[in-house]
């Protein structure tokens, strides 16, 4: 995976904390150029000639890695490895943009961290969406050698602090470096990748729905359509319309989990799209405060979140009504009227058949309502009242990654009701529910693949041969 500061994406960075991808530089032409003109600068300049924060007017001298000692005091937990990785992909990729002024030397040695499978020792809480200072922070001492590193990802499960990749950074180079939201973005990057995932997944386990209840195809018609031409709508639309070999139409109207289905989880789609756009954006863009451009050292707000937050809280409240009609198109699938079997979908009259997968999804569908609560309703004032806005998208993208969860449970229950025969006993259902969650969780031309492989659905001779 080659990093040049402007190409890098939500699923190269997924790729990168958890396939392994290689790391390699483009050009070291942009952040050698900052470097040179940082060297220049004369002048009063924030962080370097003065202090940080409310001390922004006071003149201080080499106060550079005091500033690392001081800001790498995060708590809680360490976030996973592959988190870790992902934010060194993007702060290193950001650099490359050369907005930052710090020594160029260090890129090298951050990509031998990268690909070394080295991550520094990252704590849950310590940002609210201005900045990854702690974790950022805690990188540089990594560097530095004042704080050992979280071993190789073969050896990560053991965690163990050991040596790694230095570079000697000077006081100069302490508050460009972590002026960015790198850890941030790589989680919404994370999150929008698995949820895009789930997503597609989605438009096919309501095409198992649509065959079990013999669901009316009419409302999915190219017609209907064109009528509302909504982006996310017209593309759900066109991709349920090619999983289903007839159009089904045993009913004038059929409950909105199958007939509202395209309106509803093409907003969705749309809502990713958007996130997907800003993270992108921000993952390509230099964030850092002083902005170096043209000779000159910039003080600015790119630093602030806001744009990240306020996607990744639409993202979320989407996500809520696509899985409230998965949950009701499941309702239908325990009825016989829908259905033609017995209630539940159980082998004898009066088993409980598949109940309990209404319980599973309407607790993981309160879940994800709990997580669709917006983060930027509230914001904090902090430093001695400087700075005084927050946009807290780290809280945003944290939230993300822990919807991906309980929406992955939610489209596994109905899965597995879809796809129940006729003649399944009483039996736990936590092995079916593991098989779903798996098939579902695959990217989307894994899940080609493996449709069909287990536990052929009831009708699924309904549904196009080429495995879809």
């Amino acid at each position: 995976m080659e990093l040049d500061g402007a190409g890098l994406t939500c699923a190269q960075v997924h790729a990168a904390a958890f396939g392994g991808a290689w790391v390699t530089i483009s050009s070291l032409d942009r952040a050698r150029a900052a470097w040179r003109a940082a060297q220049e600068l004369t002048g009063p300049v924030y962080g370097q000639s003065t202090g940080v924060g409310a001390n922004k007017d006071v003149a201080v001298e080499e106060g550079g890695l005091d500033l690392l000692r001081s800001h790498a005091g995060g708590a809680g937990p360490l976030v996973a490895p592959e988190r870790a990785r992902a934010m060194l992909v993007v702060r290193l990729n950001q650099l490359l943009a050369g907005g930052s002024g710090v020594d160029p030397g260090v890129l090298p040695v951050l990509a031998e961290a990268i690909n070394d499978g080295f991550t520094p020792p990252i704590r849950t809480y310590g940002a609210i969406g201005t900045g990854d200072l702690t974790a950022l922070a805690t990188t540089a001492l990594c560097l530095l050698g004042e704080m050992s590193w979280q071993g190789p990802m073969s050896q990560r499960r053991a965690t163990v602090p050991v040596a790694g990749p230095r570079y000697p950074l000077a006081s100069s180079d302490a508050l460009p470096f972590i002026s960015s939201g790198a850890a941030t973005l790589a989680d919404a990057a994370i999150a929008v990748h698995r949820l895009r995932v789930l997503l597609d997944a989605t438009v096919d386990v309501a095409a198992f729905s649509f065959v079990a209840v013999a669901a009316s195809a009419e409302p999915l018609a190219a017609a209907v359509q064109e009528a509302r031409p909504h982006p996310g709508q017209a593309a759900t639309a066109a991709r349920l319309r090619g999983l289903l070999s007839r159009e089904f139409a045993t009913r004038i109207q059929d409950p909105y989990g199958y007939r509202a289905f395209a309106q509803v989880h093409g907003a969705a789609l749309d809502a990713l799209g958007r996130a997907e756009s800003v993270v992108e954006t921000d993952l390509n863009a230099a964030t850092e405060n002083p902005l170096i451009a043209d000779s000159l050292a910039w003080h600015n707000g790119n630093f602030h979140s806001a744009p990240v937050a306020l996607a990744l809280d639409a993202l979320r409240a989407a996500l809520v009504p696509t899985a409230q009609l998965s949950v009701a198109r499941l309702a239908t699938l325990m009825e016989p009227a829908y259905t033609g079997r017995l209630p539940f979908l159980a082998a004898r009259p009066g088993g409980s058949g598949a109940l309990i997968l209404e319980y599973v999804a309407q607790d993981a569908l309160a879940e994800l309502r709990h997580l669709a609560n917006p983060v930027t309703a509230a914001t904090a004032v902090i430093s001695r009242g400087t700075e005084d806005h927050a946009g807290f998208a780290t809280q945003a993208a944290r939230y993300a990654l822990r919807c991906v969860e309980p929406l992955e449970i939610v489209l596994a229950c109905e899965r597995v009701a879809a796809t129940r025969g006729p003649d399944v006993p009483d039996r736990p259902l936590s092995d079916d529910l593991d098989a779903a969650r798996a098939l579902i969780s695959q990217p989307f031309d894994l899940v080609r693949q493996a449709v069909g492989t287990r536990h052929p659905p009831h009708g699924a001779e309904d549904l196009q041969e080429d495995g879809r």
